[in-house]
Order: C-alpha cells, then structure tokens, then sequence
C-alpha cells in the first residue's frame, strides 16, 4: 500500500502538498548525471580551419551497452545517448563535423568555411561536462551548415541529417517519460525529428545513384534498406515496396538485412492497407 507523508494536510488548506515529492527529482537526476559523466573521456582535435587546440567529449569505448534497435536502425543504449557527442565543433571558428567526416579539408573548403561559416560565428565557451539534448541538436545543425558550405557530398549531409533525427528522437522520449511532460516541446522535436529523417531520405537517395560504395561506413544493401524504411515513413509506399523487392530478390544481401526487410514489408503491407 502507498502511504503519502502528506495525507491528512489537506485539512489544514495543504492538499497541494499530496503531489509534491519530498527530494524532488533532482537527486535522480544527479545520479543519471554522474553515471552518464562516468562513461565519456576528452578527446583532443586540432581545427582544420583555424588550427586551435580544443577538446571534445566522447563516449568512453565499450562503456554504452546496447538495449534494442529501432526499425531505421537507430540504436538505444542504457545510461546514455551515444549520439549527443558524434559531432567534433571548433569553439573558435565554428567548423564542425561529425566525428566519422572530421577529416583535412581542402584549400578550397577552408575558405568557403571561413566566410560563410567563421566570419559570423560567436566564439563559445570550452567544453562542458555533460552536453543536453538542445546543446547536442544546435551541432548537429552548425555541422549540416558546414557540410552544405564546403559543398560535402550528399551522403554527409543524408547521414548527419538521420543521426540528428535518431537524437531528436531520443530527446522526446525523454520528454514524454518525465514527470511533467511538455507537450509543446515535445510537438517541436517529434517535427524536428521527421524535417531531419526527410532530409536523410532525400540525401541517401541522391547518394545511393551518384555515389561509390561504401557511403558513410555502410553497404548498398544498408543504404537501400534505410531507403526503404524512410520512404514507408512519409507515405512513399511505391518506392518503399520496388526497394524491399529488390533486397529480398538479391542473392548478395546479407540474411540481417533481408530479415529486417521482411518486417518491414510487413510494416509496409499493414500501412497500405490501413
């Protein structure tokens, strides 16, 4: 039985008390904190534009332990989202990258950034111990902006845009388990979330024609699955349906990726029929 501390204040005008928590939820909060602190180290960078010395947060390797895998392949860890530190950002000059693309750039790309990106740019403070959600989201957008500036291929865009959807996901499931949910805040990120997976469709779709395999560390089978699963989630069933047919039909994909094809023509099937 739950026995409230505050039972019988009521009488004296104190009902309001019945709902308040006698530490708050801060102190599960800290603890959260310290573990998810636990699991990250500094890594050091030196800026391909400006050339300072700076460092970033990253996850600590073998430290997150994988729980489950959603149906577009983003994965959820226990303690932490891995993805809030995937993005290296100089916090003089403002170039960023995600960590896989933080690589030399050209002549050509240093001065295009340094205009349009380093000229208007707002130095910021060192790093933090832990980055939120919203730090996390404002560099995945600054490193979007760089990869649009330098005129990176469309597959670097498609794959910043789908981990900064995965975040955004992450983010509202946060938001919907709190003790006090913030509708608004929630609408805004689930929208932020699908504006990010469009533009990871429309880019990986550029990509998957234009592009030499491996794009972004993964296969054409994982490309053209991802594909189809973005084009099932925006109602591109015609696409969806050609793309699982040619996975499931082709004897060079991999048994993993033509079994997360079946569910997914599942998934597809039961969409178009509803």
């Amino acid at each position: 039985m739950d026995i409230n501390l505050f039972d019988g204040l009521e009488d004296l005008g104190l009902g309001d008390m019945m709902d308040v928590s006698i530490f708050g939820d801060d102190g599960g909060k800290k603890v959260a904190e310290l573990q998810e602190e636990a699991m990250l180290i500094d890594k050091s960078y030196e800026c391909f534009v400006c050339s300072s010395d700076f460092k970033c947060k990253t996850v600590r390797s073998g430290k997150a332990k994988l729980l489950s895998t959603d149906t577009d392949l983003r994965q959820k860890y226990e303690g932490i989202e891995p993805l809030k530190y995937d993005i290296v950002a100089c916090p003089e000059c403002g170039f960023a990258a995600a960590t896989r693309f933080f690589n030399p750039l050209s002549p050509g790309q240093v001065k295009l950034i340094r205009e349009k990106i380093s000229a208007n740019y707002k130095k910021q403070e060192g790093e933090k111990s832990l980055i939120d959600f919203d730090e996390a989201i404002k560099r995945y957008k600054l490193a979007l902006a760089n990869t649009v500036v330098k005129k990176g291929p469309d597959s670097e865009k498609a794959y910043i845009c789908l981990r900064a959807g995965w975040l955004c996901r992450s983010y509202a499931e946060e938001i919907a388990s709190a003790s006090v949910r913030d509708d608004e805040k929630y609408k805004s990120i689930k929208a932020l979330e699908d504006e990010f997976l469009k533009g990871a469709y429309e880019g990986f779709v550029n990509s998957r024609n234009n592009e030499i395999f491996p794009i972004c560390g993964m296969d054409k089978a994982t490309v053209d699955y991802l594909v189809a699963c973005l084009a099932c989630r925006f109602g591109f069933y015609d696409v969806s349906a050609k793309v699982i047919s040619t996975l499931l039909s082709s004897s060079s994909v991999p048994p993993r990726v033509k079994d997360r094809a079946r569910d997914l023509k599942e998934e597809l099937m039961h969409k178009v029929k509803s």
